[in-house]
């Protein structure tokens, strides 16, 4: 067979690596075209969020393509990607939680002062001040 386009192209080419040489050299360029549009329209590859294009590079006659996915992770985890899922999960759900009390302390350090009370007579954070300030 000739070398053709359509052979050169990264995921034909290792499709073809994986067969038998005599298998591989049967196809013709219109088969292998075939099998490239059966392969890139798999059931996982459907993404809530797909945006893809491509732009010109100014004094090149090359494009650039650009690709955004975002959907549900169907694959298999490694050891290390659990690893880091675990770490990052923990980390969002500790600066929640730290937020969350620090916003809490805040709500009762503004209701003791509208209520009046000092728990240190003559010291304040300067917090009930600006918090006046804003509402003015």
């Amino acid at each position: 067979m000739g070398d053709s386009k359509i052979r050169n192209e990264t995921a034909i080419q290792n499709l073809l690596d994986r067969m038998p040489e005599n298998v591989s050299n049967s196809f013709s360029d219109d088969q292998l075209m075939a099998l490239k549009v059966a392969i890139g329209a798999r059931k996982w590859g459907k993404h809530k969020v797909d945006f893809r294009g491509t732009f010109p590079m100014p004094f090149f006659k090359s494009k650039i393509y650009y690709v955004f996915l975002m959907g549900r992770n169907h694959r298999e985890l490694t050891r290390s990607e659990k690893a880091i899922s675990a770490f990052t999960l923990t980390l969002f759900t500790s600066l929640f939680i730290l937020l969350c009390a620090m916003f809490g302390i805040l709500v009762l350090y503004l209701v003791k002062s509208a209520l009046g009370i000092d728990l240190i007579e003559g010291f304040s954070f300067g917090v009930w001040g600006w918090f006046k300030d804003l509402w003015k």
